[in-house]
């Protein structure tokens, strides 16, 4: 890879929770010349991990962690077109409710995660409206903020759609009727509101 640096957890491709892993670039992959990079150690003491972070390795995790990356791996493109269709549906369908947009490109994206704008609404009153579906303002590490998401402002989303977003994210176990029943809550609870 040609790249410095890379880390990921586990639980984000369905792996254990408390354990990553960390890319560290040894060398220049295209022969550049760039020198190796240099990370000093987070927890100091033993020497495992190459003297990196010491202290007793999560067995288990790891392990966890390598079967994760083996299924994610095997899994990838199939999921990730069964997730396309699921998305696209969903978006099809509330767009042609009227007066919601896809934030962002519609065309470089993950397959799984939609960010909507519902305008004249506001989002955490749409959500309250359904507690039967998980889904969220933005993401998990900025869910306790009240502001409108920074990076849906970056992208030049007026601060009234952006308080307006809703994000779905689909995943592993998300089924085709359960996103045409998020469709059918929506559809009954958007008119209601913009009355």
């Amino acid at each position: 890879l040609d790249i410095d640096l890379m880390s990921f957890t586990s639980h984000k491709i369905y792996g254990p929770k408390g354990v990553g892993a960390l890319y560290v670039r040894r060398s220049s992959a295209s022969g550049g010349g760039k020198p190796p990079v240099k990370i000093d150690p987070q927890i100091v003491g033993g020497g495992q991990e190459a003297g990196f972070r010491a202290g007793t390795l999560n067995v288990p995790g790891i392990a966890g962690l390598g079967k994760a990356c083996e299924l994610a791996q095997a899994e990838m493109w199939d999921e990730g077109e069964r997730l396309s269709r699921l998305r696209t549906y969903l978006e099809q369908h509330l767009l042609d409710l009227g007066k919601v947009y896809v934030n962002g490109s519609t065309r470089y994206r993950l397959p799984h995660v939609s960010n909507l704008a519902f305008s004249g609404l506001k989002a955490d009153e749409l959500i309250a409206k359904m507690p039967d579906i998980a889904v969220a303002t933005g993401s998990a590490c900025t869910s306790a903020i009240p502001e409108p998401s920074h990076v849906l402002r970056a992208m030049g989303v007026s601060d009234e759609l952006a308080y307006g977003s809703i994000r779905f994210s689909l995943g592993r176990g998300c089924t085709a009727e359960e996103i045409g029943y998020t469709v059918k809550r929506l559809s009954e609870v958007i008119p209601v509101l913009r009355k």
